[in-house]
């Protein structure tokens, strides 16, 4: 577990604002955040996001139903959505991107920790939450 790892984490259960999120992200490289992006949709996967995430996780993120990803994410067959999502190039829709793959994982990453680990867990991307 890394430095940015431990960021994305406390973006998705709210512990740090989108707004700090942002900054760090505009700051990296295109490749670098590809590299964030592709792991995001890795994250959202494992943690079981499904199409019916789609609608909340768009309005979390503020994204308007006619954005790039938002159309994307509505399109239905998840995983090869956010892979598509995740591809996107231009740094505009990089954010957007960015922020919805966030809200993705914080929905789907919430729903895994009531149904799997409420009773405790030992998944390192749980135990980084403040009680």
């Amino acid at each position: 577990m890394n430095e940015r790892d431990v960021l994305l984490n406390e973006l998705a259960q709210g512990l740090r604002p989108m707004s700090q999120g942002i900054e760090w992200f505009d700051s990296l490289g295109q490749e670098e955040q590809s590299e964030v992006l592709l792991f995001l949709r890795h994250h959202c996967v494992q943690a079981r996001a499904g199409a019916e995430d789609a609608p909340e996780s768009i309005r979390r993120a503020g994204l308007r139903p006619t954005h790039t990803p938002a159309v994307l994410i509505s399109r239905g067959r998840i995983g090869e959505q956010l892979g598509k999502i995740a591809g996107l190039a231009p740094l505009d829709e990089r954010r957007k991107a960015f922020r919805l793959l966030i809200a993705v994982l914080a929905i789907a990453d919430g729903r895994r920790r009531e149904r799997f680990c409420s009773g405790g867990c030992s998944h390192w991307w749980h135990r980084l939450s403040v009680a």
